[in-house]
Parts: C-alpha cells; structure tokens; sequence
C-alpha cells in the first residue's frame, strides 16, 4: 500500500451523513470509504487527461502529443 497522507475534508453534513450511513452498513470506517472515493476520482482525472492522438501529419514537425497533450498527474514517488 502507498504511503498515507493525512488532510481535513470539508464537506456538506448532508453528504457526510450519507457517506457515514454507506460505512456503517459497509461495516467499515468512514477513513475507508473516503480513501476509496478519492483512489477512484485521482484515477478517473488520470485517465481522462491521457493524451489523445489522432491520425494527421505535422506541418511544423511537432507531434500531436507536444501540440494537444495536457500533463499526465504522476504517481508521488
């Protein structure tokens, strides 16, 4: 498991009760629950900002990737 990172969320007690009620049934802690929601969000924006290539020539002789390509969030090391 990668290393663990301490912070405070700040939510709507409405959404935190929700969350609260989904660990309790869960049987597991609410730490748990948020670890998991944010492992799937930081996968999705890695996922989503890979770079998209399509299928063309350069005039200028820079790669799709150099001219549409956003950065990739790394993995902390």
């Amino acid at each position: 498991m990668a290393q663990l990172r301490r912070t405070t969320v700040s939510a709507p007690q409405t959404d935190l009760r929700t969350l609260e009620a989904e660990a309790q049934r869960r049987r597991v802690p609410l730490a748990t629950l948020l670890r998991e929601a944010v492992e799937e969000k930081a996968r999705e924006l890695r996922t989503r900002r890979r770079p998209r290539v399509g299928v063309g020539r350069s005039t200028d002789g820079r790669s799709a990737v150099e001219v549409t390509a956003e950065p990739i969030a790394e993995e902390p090391r």
